[in-house]
């Protein structure tokens, strides 16, 4: 009898709370059988900053998605993110022990285990340790073994986080007796469902553009060289028109999304839009002008930080991202978003459409993380990269939240 698990997938946001629930049959068969987007209140920037108000939120939409589905969920994977994320690339090497210069196993653990050497400041923890192509004697390989040679070392693009902050991620889930099997970044999460293989083996970039934050991963060659968080999302582009032109929250965020435009064009400066297109008291006309300069501003600048830190790592190179920007999130659906992206990249740039093997309704930008997370309860680590195992992060922090 083939084993069923009942999982769910868990994307605690700062504008809203994403659950799929899967039934996994076996290693091999996923089915999607209940989903819910709810509120999210007590998150900012990503991060947990009120226990109780947030732990109210995931509560209650894990239940509404428990009642579509029609059944209980047994295990969780969850999504993080957030600014205390951090990244490192680190190298190990190992001489080949053998006479005959024949790469075994223990050559390859020894090399492994050289690159994950590196013991974290206090307070941090490791959430991913992402392997990259082995080298021998300078040639690049992705399997060495059996292969001749002297010098073998092999790259680790390794995660970081706050363990307070991964910590109060854990407690709103124990809160709520469940427990949580994986912790998987966000970034990495949409990566795998939004790309083709071949698109990750030509390179490709991903960003998943939140409420308040941006985050995204780059693959080079088919592995993930670098991924990053950045504390700005679509929030802030509605705060921004709040404040400028002087309308509420809700009101801005309408403008936005009716009228916004992620780039100015000079036919903008002598066009006026409705607040609200009723003519009824308090409804107003704003120069469009006004709207897409704001949307534009903060855009490029989440887009200009992200190629800065790529830059910076020495990891940005259009020849070696032939297949451009992917799009996604909730701001992914912003007019124009595609063109500042491809102004700002000087890469091909799309919205993604989601993954095609699901039903149209969860082919939205806001379920593209919590469909990874899913794909990663079923197939667990990709191929191609070694995660931190789930004990591993999880076991640390057992002893840690009994005793706070």
């Amino acid at each position: 009898m083939s084993q069923t698990r009942v999982v769910a997938a868990v994307e605690i946001g700062t504008s809203k709370i994403a659950v799929l629930v899967g039934e996994i049959v076996g290693e091999s068969k996923l089915s999607i059988i209940g989903h819910s987007i709810g509120s999210s209140k007590g998150i900012k920037k990503g991060e947990i900053k009120d226990l109780h108000l947030a732990g109210d939120c995931v509560h209650a939409t894990i239940l509404k998605a428990e009642e579509n589905a029609k059944c209980r969920v047994e295990e969780v994977y969850l999504a993080q993110t957030g600014r205390h994320l951090k990244g490192d690339f680190n190298v190990g090497s190992s001489s080949v022990s053998s006479p005959d210069s024949v790469v075994q196993n223990i050559d390859i653990d020894a090399a492994k285990k050289d690159a994950r050497r590196r013991a974290l400041p206090s307070g941090r923890i490791y959430i991913h340790h992402i392997q990259n192509p082995f080298s021998l004697d300078g040639r690049e390989l992705s399997n060495p073994s059996s292969k001749k040679g002297r010098q073998l070392q092999v790259g680790y693009w390794s995660v970081h986080g706050d363990s307070e902050v991964v910590g109060d991620s854990l407690r709103v889930i124990q809160g709520i007796d469940l427990n949580v099997s994986d912790i998987i970044l966000s970034s990495l999460a949409s990566g795998v469902v939004l790309l083709e293989e071949s698109e990750k083996d030509n390179g490709a970039l991903v960003i998943d553009i939140g409420g308040g934050t941006t985050d995204y991963v780059l693959y080079r060659k088919g592995y993930i060289v670098k991924t990053g968080v950045v504390p700005v999302g679509g929030d802030h582009i509605t705060n921004d028109l709040s404040i400028g032109l002087r309308v509420s929250t809700k009101n801005a965020e309408e403008l936005k999304f009716k009228h916004g435009r992620a780039y100015y064009k000079i036919e903008d400066r002598d066009e006026k839009v409705w607040l609200i297109g009723d003519f009824t008291i308090g409804d107003r006309q704003y120069p469009l002008a006004s709207i897409t300069r704001i949307i534009e501003a903060r855009v490029c600048e989440v887009f200009d930080i992200i190629r800065e830190q790529l830059e910076r790592s020495k990891v940005f190179d259009p020849s070696y991202i032939a297949s451009g920007v992917v799009l996604t999130g909730g701001s992914a659906n912003l007019l124009g978003i595609t063109e500042a992206a491809q102004r700002c990249f000087d890469l091909e740039a799309r919205v993604s459409d989601g993954p095609i093997d699901v039903s149209e309704e969860l082919r939205l930008p806001e379920y593209s993380t919590t469909l990874g997370l899913l794909r990663y309860a079923l197939t667990g680590q990709e191929e191609r990269q070694e995660e931190a195992k789930p004990v591993g992060i999880i076991g640390k922090f057992s002893d840690w939240l009994n005793f706070n």
